[in-house]
């Protein structure tokens, strides 16, 4: 990992206000250090991380991920009640779920219409909208 891309992930956690740790520094420049989206899996990052050589325990990958969430750096998709994807992207927009390769990528904002939504039930109010299309190959 270049130097850059360490001071990419330094300027991100500290533009949330987040305590820069190695761990920290390590995963964001992962993430966002050559300045694209990424949707990833805390097992992905995990992986990504050994491989650059990267000291990390997969429980220290979920709690930073977290930590980035609860910052607004980054989103959690949940596609089956159990499998968490994790989004740099932060706008709103659908995703394309790939059930072939369990992969998550981005969905074109532009080519979505949504009429209408039901109204919140009485004592709560509408937290988000998340859209998942799931797909698979043909044939």
């Amino acid at each position: 990992m270049t130097q850059d891309q360490h001071q990419v992930g330094s300027t991100w956690l500290a533009g949330a206000g987040l305590r820069p740790t190695r761990q920290r520094v390590t995963l964001a420049a992962l993430l966002i250090g050559d300045g694209q989206h990424r949707h990833v899996t805390a097992e992905s990052l995990f992986e990504a991380a050994k491989d650059q050589g990267e000291a990390v325990s997969l429980a220290t990958v979920y709690n930073t991920l977290r930590a980035f969430c609860d910052a607004g750096l980054m989103q959690e998709v949940t596609v089956d009640g159990s499998k968490s994807y994790f989004d740099t992207n932060t706008h709103d927009h659908p995703h394309f779920f790939w059930e072939d390769d369990a992969r998550l990528t981005d969905a074109p904002s532009d080519q979505l219409v949504i009429a209408q939504i039901p109204d919140a039930p009485e004592g709560a109010e509408i937290a988000s909208v998340d859209v998942v299309i799931r797909l698979r190959r043909k044939g």
